[in-house]
């Protein structure tokens, strides 16, 4: 019997497993952008010392993890759940190999930091392991050349293009310990809207993300006021301004509340990103860093982490098929007694 779940697409965590440590590195250009006193380590070589972009991702999360595991104090967790945007997520295959440690590989594109953290939540809340790592990585050179061109090309961006975030974000989710909690979770449902344009990921995924939003809202008795802040993966400013939108027209206001990954990591008065951040590595080093320290400090108590994904291929694209998206949210609590209902 699904005791804990809620409504159609949720389910609380009667014993709220704890985020207890987070780690993040970056590249360069996010360096330079407004997050950068919240990041573990960065790097101004782009190759992160290895021969190739992918390469690079793979160290990208190597070294995540390890600054992640020197801060918990453990050497092998029980699980580590992660992904990438590369084709067989070979970022996550490869950084983890001959390590010992038990590995689930998740893609869910953009949102598999919060499709990582649902799973570990899960894993932990179950009782099936006493700790998880949820982690994911994203590079902007190594997506550039999967999914649109090499960089030797040269290619025009459209001012709707967001810029890959360089950079990985893990969190250490425990049974016990301290740190913000994570209450419930809803579980996104994959929309397709007709969207064709794989250099306007904002849009494809917008739609998405209300869904989800609102699901976690009706499923949960909840509202947005009751969030200090709901937090979308990488929306961008155009999908963004889309998402309060869509909201607006079901009679819903998030514009007290609302803010986006894509939208913080960078700083479009001064870095020519274009519509934003994107990428894994967007939501992942926004959260495992600049989100959660500001929970620990009291400046938040309650997030929504909602994980956004295009969930598009090369394959797909050539084919002239349009974006599916999905949108997976997490509730986040840290101060007092956590709620649930």
């Amino acid at each position: 019997m699904a005791n804990y779940k809620r409504g159609k697409q949720s389910f609380i965590l009667p014993q709220p497993p704890v985020i207890t440590h987070w780690a993040s590195v970056a590249g360069k250009k996010e360096s330079e952008g407004p997050l950068r006193p919240w990041f573990d380590a960065t790097s101004d070589d782009s190759h992160f010392g290895e021969k190739t972009w992918e390469q690079a991702e793979k160290r990208l999360q190597q070294q995540t993890l390890q600054i992640l595991l020197k801060k918990s104090g453990i050497d092998a967790p029980d699980l580590v759940l992660s992904g990438d945007l590369l084709n067989q997520c070979i970022g996550s295959s490869f950084s983890l190999r001959n390590t010992g440690i038990p590995h689930l590989g998740l893609y869910g594109a953009c949102s598999t930091m919060a499709e990582s953290l649902l799973a570990a939540a899960m894993a932990v809340g179950g009782g099936f392991v006493d700790q998880a790592v949820a982690m994911t990585s994203s590079h902007f050179a190594s997506s550039e050349r999967q999914y649109r061109f090499p960089l030797g090309y040269g290619g025009q961006r459209p001012p709707t293009a967001q810029w890959t975030v360089t950079g990985s974000g893990a969190a250490m989710v425990q049974s016990t310990g301290h740190g913000p909690q994570i209450t419930s979770c809803t579980i996104g449902t994959v929309m397709d809207l007709g969207i064709m344009d794989a250099n306007n990921m904002g849009a494809a995924m917008a739609p998405a993300a209300y869904n989800t939003i609102r699901a976690h809202f009706d499923d949960m008795n909840m509202a947005p006021e009751d969030y200090d802040l709901i937090v979308t993966g990488d929306l961008g400013q155009i999908g963004k301004e889309a998402l309060m939108e869509l909201a607006a027209q079901d009679g819903t206001s998030l514009g007290g509340q609302l803010t986006d990954c894509g939208t913080l990591v960078f700083d479009n008065t001064t870095q020519d990103v274009h519509a934003g951040g994107s990428g894994c590595g967007c939501s992942a080093v926004t959260l495992c860093g600049y989100l959660l320290s500001h929970m620990v400090s009291g400046r938040f108590q309650r997030i929504l982490f909602c994980g956004t994904g295009a969930l598009l291929s090369p394959t797909s694209t050539q084919q002239g098929l349009p974006i599916p998206g999905v949108c997976h949210a997490v509730s986040i609590f840290y101060g007092g007694e956590p709620w649930t209902t």
